[in-house]
């Protein structure tokens, strides 16, 4: 992954948010269960005093109180000996063993004072404040025997309870908010770690930046537009069709623009539609940029090239097995042949023939395609993939340039590397890229106000329901109504420039 600034990160945090969340709600799940899990763990603690028994004048209670603090905590190491916990062990009757009893068993004694804290963990409160209390007198003991002198009848070192254990209330341990934080900080780490693992290694084109970035790299083209992910795109094959003035219409008509813009000197009029790899969607981009060339008033052809998997025919309820192919060996003329879809003509595949690349790349077939730019303003190629076979590099010489379509999710960035190297190797111009099948949520570097912008009255159904209800309300049917929208035909000579400027919703 390259190196990412903090919108980027937060970006692509949020692509794989569902990935985080649900770690993080796992940890939490994990945290919730320890805590269920674990047995309870109650703690008592009893506090001792530890001073010196001559009582004499000030100085000597200084003297004291610091020889005490430099005694008191090799005191605490003396808590968890045997000489404390086995008698302790055996007094209560505890089934435990002195070592495990020690293990129970922590001290602490606080800065600059002569108190010495005895704390024990056990799961039952009682036994807990128990141990600790009887740890404490058999402490005291130990420690009065240690430092009486030989044949002192007394220790000068005493150690007084000053605070005895109580049975504690609530466990100390789990701490179930504690658990449930620690396991949803740990879940969101580790989700956050895997989520920039996962980005490092999908290496797939998820935005226009990622495939301009991309092309840039290789030394490729611009990106030219993005296409929306439409559901409906099997059962209405030209977005217009569907909805005249829905978002994916409107994105052919960008990628229609933007290609007028590639060479102002020289616009591209045979285009060849490919994509590195199958499945990618140029079959439904070459169908709808024939759509929206034809929309603004030219005379399209679209050819179906992919000699291999032709799909043009099918996608348009066409007959295909008269064509392109047929033409070629000279059984037909493209006009005995050529199908019409309203707006634009196709030419489909016809059979599939044995050696598509060698055809492809043959003279009759830019014999073919020079005669059909002769009669059509656009010619719109559907080829093979780039990548797989060597068909589309083949017919290089016979088209102006390539559109090369990439898939959101799908298309990798050492796919299209390889593709417009590819390409480039035949000497062949590559007009652009398209970011085909976003979802909508995801395409938020364009776009924000043009799609709820629309005519009121859209499309031929608009326009019969508004007869209707004009004709209901008894007013004339052609007042404020415009004519039902028409297909271009090739005798319309009304100028480009008026025709375009309906596209802008």
């Amino acid at each position: 992954m390259d190196t990412l600034d903090l919108s980027d990160f937060l970006r692509f945090l949020v692509r794989r948010w569902r990935i985080i969340v649900t770690l993080g709600l796992l940890g939490t799940a994990v945290g919730a269960f320890v805590t269920t899990a674990t047995t309870p763990q109650y703690r008592a603690t009893s506090t001792l005093f530890v001073s010196l028994q001559d009582r004499g004048d000030t100085v000597m209670l200084n003297q004291g109180n610091t020889f005490a603090q430099a005694r008191v905590r090799s005191y605490a190491e003396v808590v968890t000996s045997p000489h404390v916990t086995e008698p302790v062990a055996e007094t209560l009757g505890l089934d435990m063993t002195p070592s495990q009893l020690a293990r129970k068993i922590t001290t602490e004694v606080p800065l600059e004072t002569v108190l010495l804290k005895i704390t024990v963990t056990d799961t039952q409160p009682s036994r807990a404040a128990r141990i600790s209390n009887a740890i404490a007198d058999r402490f005291a003991e130990v420690i009065a025997e240690v430092e009486r002198p030989d044949g002192a009848r007394l220790s000068p070192v005493r150690l007084s309870i000053t605070q005895p254990a109580n049975s504690p209330k609530a466990p100390t341990s789990p701490n179930l908010v504690l658990n449930l934080a620690l396991g949803l900080v740990a879940g969101l780490t580790l989700g956050t770690g895997l989520a920039v693992a996962r980005e490092s290694l999908d290496t797939s084109v998820r935005s226009r930046n990622d495939l301009t970035r991309c092309l840039a790299d290789a030394g490729g083209p611009a990106v030219l537009g993005s296409v929306v992910l439409d559901q409906r795109t099997s059962r209405h094959p030209v977005a217009t069709d569907d909805d005249a003035f829905g978002r994916r219409a409107e994105d052919f008509r960008r990628l229609r623009t933007s290609l007028r813009f590639v060479d102002v000197d020289a616009p591209p009029k045979v285009i060849a539609v490919s994509s590195a790899v199958p499945s990618e969607g140029k079959t439904s981009i070459s169908i709808n940029l024939a759509s929206a060339l034809a929309e603004f008033g030219s005379s399209v052809c679209l050819v179906d090239a992919d000699l291999r998997r032709p799909n043009v025919a099918h996608a348009l309820g066409l007959v295909k097995d008269a064509g392109l192919t047929t033409v070629m060996i000279g059984q037909a003329n493209a006009e005995d042949v050529m199908q019409s879809v309203g707006s634009f003509s196709v030419l489909a595949s016809g059979v599939v023939p044995p050696n598509p690349a060698e055809m492809l790349g043959s003279a009759q077939f830019r014999t073919v395609v020079r005669s059909l730019a002769d009669r059509f303003d656009h010619v719109v190629i559907d080829t093979a993939p780039v990548l797989p076979v060597a068909d589309t590099p083949a017919m290089a010489s016979a088209v102006d340039g390539y559109l090369l379509v990439a898939r959101y999710a799908k298309s990798t960035r050492g796919q299209l590397t390889d593709a417009v190297r590819a390409l480039q190797d035949v000497g062949t111009t590559v007009l652009g890229s398209v970011l085909n099948m976003v979802p909508a949520k995801r395409d938020s570097e364009q776009y924000g106000y043009g799609y709820t912008y629309r005519p009121r009255i859209a499309g031929r159904r608009g326009w019969l329901r508004s007869r209707r209800r004009l004709r209901s309300r008894g007013r004339p049917a052609t007042i404020g109504v415009f004519p039902a929208p028409t297909a271009p035909t090739r005798g319309d000579t009304a100028p480009a420039a008026a025709k375009e400027g309906g596209e802008h919703h």
